[in-house]
């Protein structure tokens, strides 16, 4: 009998032990939202960590589209293109001229006003839902 208890014992502590292992980590902890849906909406830059520059705006459509509006030396840049959101990656592709630049970024955190997302690089950039 307590050979049978210590089993039992055993088998829930394991259990309970692979379910804390398991359970969804880092960004979308909560399990509730769905990134692909939350990052829907249009986003301010708040803090660059790289190349982008101040007052940079993105607008991420249902449809897995993007609108970037970038305000480089005085001239506005308005850059089009897609993106498919995979887990807590996002997976960019635009067309910049006649070059077409495919990138993947990291999605550090995202709430409903916020995203912070790391380049390949290690830069994190933070942006403000509008």
């Amino acid at each position: 009998m307590k050979s049978v208890r210590l089993m039992l014992l055993s088998s829930l502590m394991l259990g309970v032990g692979l379910f804390v292992a398991l359970r969804p980590q880092g960004a979308f902890a909560q399990g509730k939202d769905d990134p692909a849906a939350k990052i829907v909406g249009t986003w301010e830059l708040a803090k660059s960590g790289g190349d982008l520059p101040a007052g940079t705006i993105i607008e991420f459509t249902k449809d897995g589209k993007l609108k970037a509006t970038l305000k480089v030396d005085e001239q506005v840049l308005n850059i089009e293109g897609t993106y498919k959101v995979d887990k807590n990656k996002i997976n960019v592709k635009v067309k910049i001229g006649e070059e077409t630049v495919e990138e993947t970024v990291t999605i550090k955190k995202l709430t409903d006003k916020e995203l912070e997302i790391e380049d390949k690089e290690g830069k994190i950039d933070v942006f403000k839902k509008k």
